[in-house]
């Protein structure tokens, strides 16, 4: 057993002895598929703390020839699979930590340092075949495992923790990027001695400018983790059964915790935040904590055209369109705002639907990171509309729809500084800001499918509030009592399926021509039952 070398199992165990801990077993059953296949290169990029390091420890656990780890794997997914046994530590493993090497190291000689600490472990396991030196000089750590798997037949499955770190870390010293990329280039492509390599990181690999050393990856990231989907974080299943073990209100769980969105798992977790609110019994901003909004207040504040009417969009509830290919999968190279946009999917500020290509903000605990970072300056005409939010709900609530209107007047106002554009979205755009507030309590539906339509806007209350809904209509150079009347018409009241109790029904008009009072506002109450209205 060796540090790089065939680990141990010690980590694993850590996690599964732990208070809590989520079976993500059959994810070996997706590596042990791609075992010597043309699918034997995986790169899993996630956002930090999303469990990557723990996935690999237990893939080192799995396979590692030094160790016996059949009783930890008792009880667990993987056990009952036709693959366990048949993989089960029977693999030379190599593990490596990346930001070890790279703290480590001395300037610019990351990759000696790593072959180094690596050979010097070979050489204590395979000393006979490796010799001191081969014609006056040290192998190098390819040249050395070639010549193990050519005497012994045995291939090694390479893990690597944040194998991005460089490209994160060391951002101008592109001498360095090529060097390691090269590195791992002639290390792990089509080498014989490789079974499998799962790297995992923040950033994909796809491209660095036009150095595309590691082309044989196949990669799952956060604009798409394909068949990796139910390990990117917690399901809805798996946060479901740890609410109700733990006594903790779901509906909040997923308000604070929910919203990275793929094509089978349409509600993925943040497992790091789930496993604190469980621990701590409180709702809080864990994952955001563990680091300064100042990087996401960077990204935000980048000149790029339509890049802050896109946040602010996203701010009011809505979705946008993002392109991810231009982006280079750095941090430094962005040439439009779409390369920021996916930046911050990859750094899990934004959710990402593969299907539609449209980025949002996924939850509560999100929405808090960005609004520290604009509370820092530069966002000074959103963060007014957003202190007055509290005032604009106390007045819904109370059916006040005079004021109501002048808050909304003051709302569009403000919001239509940034936007490029004036009319029914513009209109959509501020509500959803000028509401702001209303999310600790409510979850923010936007086009609600009625049956014979679509609401603009419905605002269903999380369970624990004792709050009503409310079904706003939105009208532009109409009347409010048409957009009423369109809420009764079109019976939008009875698309809240399974939620029984008063309900507000708020309809808006926004008059182009009424300079002086351009918004109005009208709000009725009615108390929806399981089989009719009163």
């Amino acid at each position: 057993m060796g540090m790089y070398l065939n680990p141990g199992n010690i980590s694993f165990w850590k996690c599964i002895s732990s208070k809590i801990y989520v079976d993500k077993t059959g994810l070996i059953v997706q590596t042990n598929e791609r075992i010597n296949t043309q699918e034997q290169y995986i790169c899993v990029s996630r956002p930090r703390r999303f469990g990557k390091s723990m996935a690999l420890n237990m893939l080192a656990a799995y396979y590692s020839r030094g160790c016996e780890s059949a009783d930890l794997f008792k009880g667990y997914k993987i056990e009952n699979d036709k693959s366990f046994r048949k993989n089960l530590n029977r693999y030379d493993v190599i593990l490596l930590n990346m930001q070890q090497f790279l703290i480590e190291a001395e300037s610019g000689e990351v990759t000696q340092y790593l072959e180094q600490e690596v050979r010097q472990e070979l050489k204590e396991e395979y000393g006979e075949i490796l010799g001191e030196q081969t014609c006056g000089h040290t192998l190098g750590l390819a040249a050395a495992l070639r010549r193990i798997f050519v005497k012994t037949g045995r291939q090694f499955i390479f893990l690597i923790d944040e194998w991005d770190c460089v490209m994160r870390e060391r951002q101008d010293s592109e001498t360095l990027q090529r060097q390691y990329l090269d590195f791992l280039r002639n290390l792990l492509k089509d080498q014989p001695y490789v079974a499998l390599a799962y790297m995992t990181g923040i950033l994909p690999v796809k491209k660095y400018g036009q150095h595309s050393a590691l082309n044989m990856f196949w990669e799952f990231s956060m604009t798409d983790q394909y068949a990796l989907e139910e390990y990117t974080g917690f399901t809805e299943e798996e946060v479901r059964s740890l609410c109700e073990r733990f006594h903790m209100d779901f509906a909040q769980t997923g308000s604070w915790y929910d919203g990275y969105r793929f094509r089978q798992f349409k509600h993925i977790y943040n497992p790091r935040s789930v496993v604190a609110a469980m621990s701590c019994q409180a709702f809080s901003s864990y994952w955001t904590s563990t680091e300064t909004y100042d990087a996401l207040k960077i990204y935000m504040e980048m000149d790029f055209d339509g890049l802050r009417e896109d946040i602010v969009r996203m701010l009011g509830g809505e979705r946008v369109k993002v392109s991810t290919f231009s982006f280079q999968n750095d941090m430094r190279n962005f040439k439009i705002k779409d390369d920021v946009l996916t930046l911050l999917i990859h750094l899990g500020y934004l959710g990402y639907d593969s299907e539609t290509e449209e980025a949002f903000i996924p939850n509560k605990e999100i929405i808090r990171e960005f609004e520290n970072a604009m509370s820092v300056g530069g966002w000074a005409e959103v963060m007014r509309v957003l202190k007055a939010s509290e005032r604009l709900m106390e007045a819904t609530l109370l059916c006040d729809g005079e004021s109501v209107a002048r808050g909304l007047d003051r709302a569009h106002t403000e919001v239509s500084s940034i936007l490029t554009y004036n009319d029914e979205n513009s209109l959509s755009c501020a509500i959803g800001l000028a509401y702001y507030s209303a999310r600790k309590d409510y979850r923010l539906i936007r086009e609600m499918p009625t049956g014979r339509g679509f609401a603009d806007i419905v605002f269903l209350p999380l369970p624990h509030t004792g709050k009503p809904a409310l079904v706003v209509e939105l009208k532009y150079d109409k009347s409010v009592g048409t957009a009423l009347q369109q809420i009764k018409d079109r019976h939008y009241t009875q698309a809240l399926e399974g939620y029984t109790g008063e309900i507000l029904l708020v309809g808006i008009n926004y008059d182009r021509e009424n300079a002086n009072k351009p918004h109005s506002c009208v709000i009725e109450r009615m108390k929806k039952q399981k089989e009719h209205f009163l």
